[in-house]
């Protein structure tokens, strides 16, 4: 369930609160996949040769990590890193499996994709991210020369510890906020492959805008992203997060009901909560949300406090149904980004049309 939040042992909710059930319980932080030991997991394999110079210094929310030569062997941390690294034509040697959104060795679909067209040895499967838990003698097995974790919540403590294992690089500011464009841009400079990375972003920009032009019903609809949890609670992302940053670029403006509704803007969280007492207060042209299932849109809509607000009365909702679909759109990269976009664009469009009518 990706639910209200991508908790840490030190954030709100559980990373990947899967909306497996509309009651959104949190999502169990074990996961069915063993880790792979080193044996198993191959140096990892370059697309095109390093065009960065070497040592690099990146700067990270635990400070300053020098990566002193071309990582050979890289370890990815959190969410959706393995995207950026993958796309630049490298493979992982390990990388968190995903029990939400991925195929039935946990790994997203498009991440498989990519996987099949690099070739080599797939990467050893760390446990999920989303249990709060880094793994650190599975990361040791693999015997990493880097280790990048750009978009995740590793603490001081956890980042100190990687970093004796090898060159650890976190996040640059907040946990769980890095842009797509940031991460690509951190994961290029790691790899030494700047140019290659700027290239996918202006890549992926460009692909972006197109579905803006393409639907212009988009430009600017005000939203709402929302999710469902447990206790009647109904979560809305801030503009901090990139599901939401993501919307923004397609043409569309942030409600003026988020930042209405947050009763502590300076938090310093990607999202808030509020009771269902209070979701009549949302107004907007579009409401977006993630679910697991059709089942869980189809029960969350007959609720009558859901079922009597405007964007649903008046067919202004558009959810994203599927757990690879949640995972794309909620940590999205240069790989997930197409994936989910072209799909997902033409509904978001069809309901923006409802919007006035």
């Amino acid at each position: 369930m990706l639910a209200a939040a991508r908790s840490r042992s030190r954030i709100a909710f559980t990373a990947v609160a899967a909306l497996a059930s509309l009651a959104l319980a949190a999502c169990s932080g074990t996961t069915t996949n063993a880790p792979t030991g080193a044996s198993a997991a191959p140096a990892a394999s370059s697309a095109a040769p390093a065009a960065d110079a070497f040592p690099v210094t990146i700067p990270t929310a635990h400070g300053d990590v020098t990566i002193q030569q071309k990582p050979q062997r890289v370890v990815t941390w959190g969410w959706s890193t393995q995207d950026a690294v993958l796309a630049l034509g490298v493979v992982p040697v390990a990388m968190p499996t995903y029990a939400y959104g991925g195929d039935a060795q946990g790994i997203l679909p498009w991440n498989a994709a990519k996987l099949k067209e690099l070739g080599g040895t797939p990467p050893a499967l760390l446990p999920s991210s989303d249990s709060g838990e880094v793994p650190i003698e599975e990361i040791i097995e693999a015997k990493p020369d880097v280790i990048l974790a750009p978009y995740s919540g590793l603490t001081k403590e956890e980042h100190d510890k990687l970093n004796k294992v090898a060159p650890t690089v976190s996040y640059p500011d907040k946990p769980w906020a890095t842009s797509w464009q940031q991460q690509i841009e951190i994961v290029g400079k790691a790899l030494g492959l700047s140019a290659e990375a700027t290239a996918l972003r202006e890549k992926a920009d460009a692909h972006i805008a197109k579905l803006g032009t393409d639907n212009p019903d988009l430009k600017g609809r005000s939203f709402v992203y929302g999710a469902v949890n447990a206790n009647d609670q109904f979560t809305i992302y801030r503009g901090s997060d990139p599901r939401v940053e993501l919307l923004v670029q397609l043409g569309m403006t942030e409600s003026p009901s988020v930042k209405e509704l947050d009763a502590d803007p300076k938090a310093g969280s990607y999202f808030y909560s509020i009771s269902y007492e209070n979701v009549s207060k949302i107004k907007t042209d579009v409401l977006v949300m993630y679910f697991a299932t059709q089942k869980d849109v189809d029960t969350f809509v007959a609720d009558p406090v859901i079922a009597a607000l405007p964007a649903v009365k008046e067919k202004r909702f558009a959810p994203i149904v599927g757990e690879s679909f949640v995972m794309a759109s909620s940590a999205p990269t240069v790989l997930s980004i197409p994936w989910m976009l072209d799909q997902y664009v033409p509904q978001l469009a069809a309901v923006a049309t409802k919007v006035g009518g």
